[in-house]
């Protein structure tokens, strides 16, 4: 593949998802693109460029974006986070909103739904403590294809073994065949849809927990900076963000801090409406 091909390939994908390439995942492009140009009809990627080029928004366009957007997903990934929201966010937010029983929490990459199902499970197990909420769960991605796995809610076999303890397995979901299918009662409880974490965050309402995990290192500073700061807006000042083992605020922006002895954990930091105020950073 020509450098300019490439080049101009990394300028799309940065332009419309935020993520960044650089020459070194040259291999991924290939192994992902190439059954792509294939199905178009194309020569080779630098032909597949070329229609891009004569046509860079549309259909073919919008499969690059989601063939190269990386969808790793599982079920209670990584465990920590899912423990920390069950045994200390959880229990803080019921005490904090006795009074209006409602709770919204944001998967702000969603994938093929893991994270906000079992986010789900964890709310349907604490059932008796919440008699009477009113709880979303809003998962959003920028494949419009890995959502329709997702609100399918069916897994194969390789998938309920990744992470889902037997008993909620058992519990939540059904077997047909050697596929799962995960309970209704829980299906209903996230509302997926597509969204773009460059596009302007109105119209998604506020929400007290954000799982934003493993996305930000597809980004560049600039951007993480301004995902998270519209993110705080968000959020009130109680509000949790969760990050990937990997991620961090630090050095980037004030509006987050870290919660203490919580890795990957993050609160609103005291002032920091003032700071997205000074800065001009609104849910823009």
């Amino acid at each position: 593949m020509k450098p300019a091909e490439f080049q101009y390939l990394a300028d799309l994908l940065k332009r419309n998802s935020g993520i960044v390439i650089g020459q070194d995942k040259m291999y991924l492009v290939e192994s992902r693109l190439g059954p792509l140009a294939i199905e178009n009809g194309c020569r080779d990627l630098d032909d597949l460029v070329g229609r891009l080029r004569l046509q860079p928004k549309g259909p073919i366009a919008d499969r690059v974006i989601e063939a190269m957007t990386t969808n790793e997903t599982f079920f209670f990934r990584d465990k920590t986070p899912f423990t920390e929201f069950e045994s200390h966010v959880l229990p803080e937010l019921i005490k904090a909103r006795a009074d209006t029983k409602r709770l919204r929490i944001w998967c702000a990459a969603a994938s093929s739904g893991q994270e906000p199902y079992s986010l789900a499970m964890i709310l349907k197990e604490n059932a008796a403590k919440l008699p009477g909420w009113r709880i979303e769960i809003v998962g959003t991605d920028l494949s419009k294809e890995i959502l329709e796995k997702a609100k399918a809610g069916i897994y194969s076999q390789f998938e309920v073994q990744r992470g889902l303890p037997v008993n909620l397995l058992v519990k939540y979901f059904r077997q047909q065949g050697e596929l799962w299918h995960i309970d209704p009662a829980i299906k209903s409880m996230v509302r997926l849809q597509p969204y773009n974490l460059l596009e302007p965050y109105t119209g998604l309402g506020q929400f007290d927990v954000v799982f934003c995990r493993n996305v930000l290192i597809y980004f560049d500073r600039p951007t993480k900076k301004s995902i998270l700061e519209r993110m705080a807006h968000l959020m009130p000042s109680d509000g949790r963000l969760f990050l990937g083992a990997a991620e961090t605020v630090v050095g980037l922006t004030p509006v987050f801090q870290a919660v203490t002895g919580k890795r990957g954990l993050y609160e609103v930091s005291a002032g920091g409406d003032a700071t997205l105020k000074r800065t001009g950073t609104f849910g823009t």
